[in-house]
């Protein structure tokens, strides 16, 4: 058994097959997922077992985004300019509800931090934004250092590393 990202392949990737508990996670992948791909909108990874590859265990899906710097906290203001911060917008994350337990999710979200870090390599993304589906969920992301934006209590935002 080994874990692997890679990018959403309609062809390949089982996604009606998919259902994490969350009606609006699992219509997003079966759904939407693909023509947003197609379309430029955002991309959709997936973590694959390359064992059973056709079967997602957990996805994430990401798209360029900005940050209204008063949205941000004070102490991350410094040193930058008065006009929107590049982002990159978690949409969703979800694992799969026969997979849940196992720390997939926060293996999702270090697979986010480290493509945000790739990124940021060839061109400026400054935070990862995420919009938590409720409290418990943002409560996830603070774990992990991810601080809520002023203007609404389920948006949170992470600085990048320099």
């Amino acid at each position: 058994m080994a874990l692997a990202f890679v990018v959403l392949d309609g062809q390949q990737h089982d996604r009606a097959g998919f259902f994490c508990g969350v009606v609006a996670l699992d219509d997003y992948l079966h759904r939407r997922a693909g023509q947003h791909q197609r379309d430029g909108i955002a991309t959709t990874h997936v973590l694959i077992d390359d064992a059973d590859p056709t079967q997602i265990l957990g996805y994430c899906s990401l798209s360029a985004a900005q940050l209204h710097l008063q949205e941000m906290l004070e102490q991350d203001r410094r040193r930058l300019p008065a006009y929107p911060v590049p982002a990159i917008r978690v949409g969703r994350l979800a694992v799969s509800q026969t997979q849940q337990g196992k720390g997939y999710g926060q293996l999702l979200l270090g697979h986010v931090v480290n493509l945000t870090v790739a990124v940021r390599q060839t061109m400026g993304v400054r935070v990862l934004i995420v919009d938590a589906k409720d409290a418990k969920v943002a409560t996830f992301y603070e774990g992990f250092g991810f601080r809520r934006m002023a203007s609404t209590a389920l948006t949170l935002y992470l600085p990048v590393p320099v």
